[in-house]
């Protein structure tokens, strides 16, 4: 194998990896925000409302994301490629997010909302200022393995045309007309990226323990 195209192409690899993290840091920080308002839609008083969220994550956990993503492209044709590429893969993370949220919050001691109540709090006072500091204390590492999860479906994404790392590296590979180096590369550059950040979740994690 040779893999002197590095040194002409290379600049190819650094911009697509810039995308990747770009287009998955937005999308689970929209995401982050879109799933916590579904997952207080999904827990509303009125029935109607909460089974529409419900029905919202259902189908998008039922449906692949790159069926999401065609129809987000071809729905909005005036869209960017890009900014239809984060709708679609904020689309698709809220509702995994949403998931996540309602779990955390489930996971806190029904005694809390008993002594919010008690002291008087509205029920979405105790909401928003009781239960869920608790509970994203509570989620963090599992959005961390999230924004994992979307770096590596955000490859998806090139096939409408979206410079990412994947669409970069077969731009090298149609350039220098090799087609197994480059995904190589391509191959390091994910595993790198996922890795750091699992290693980086895991310490996170022990911190949290301690600090319980």
């Amino acid at each position: 194998m040779n893999f002197d195209f590095l040194q002409t192409y290379g600049q190819y690899f650094v911009s697509g990896t810039t995308y990747t993290v770009g287009l998955s840091l937005a999308a689970v920080f929209l995401g982050l925000i879109c799933g916590t308002l579904l997952t207080l839609l999904r827990r509303a008083r009125f029935r109607p409302l909460a089974k529409l969220g419900d029905a919202y994550v259902a189908i998008v956990r039922g449906t692949p994301l790159i069926l999401q993503l065609y129809m987000v492209y071809y729905g909005m044709q005036q869209m960017p490629m890009l900014v239809a590429a984060v709708l679609a893969m904020t689309l698709n993370s809220s509702a995994y997010i949403s998931e996540i949220i309602r779990a955390g919050i489930e996971a806190v001691d029904k005694g809390q909302w008993e002594a919010a109540r008690s002291l008087g709090l509205s029920r979405g006072m105790t909401m928003k200022t009781v239960i869920l500091p608790q509970a994203f204390k509570n989620i963090l590492p599992a959005l961390g393995n999230e924004f994992i999860v979307l770096i590596k479906e955000s490859a998806i994404v090139s096939v409408i045309g979206v410079h990412d790392l994947m669409y970069n590296a077969d731009t090298v590979r149609g350039i220098t007309f090799k087609p197994f180096e480059p995904l190589i590369v391509v191959a390091g550059i994910y595993f790198v990226l996922t890795y750091s950040l699992s290693k980086g979740l895991q310490h996170f994690e022990g911190r949290l323990k301690v600090s319980d």
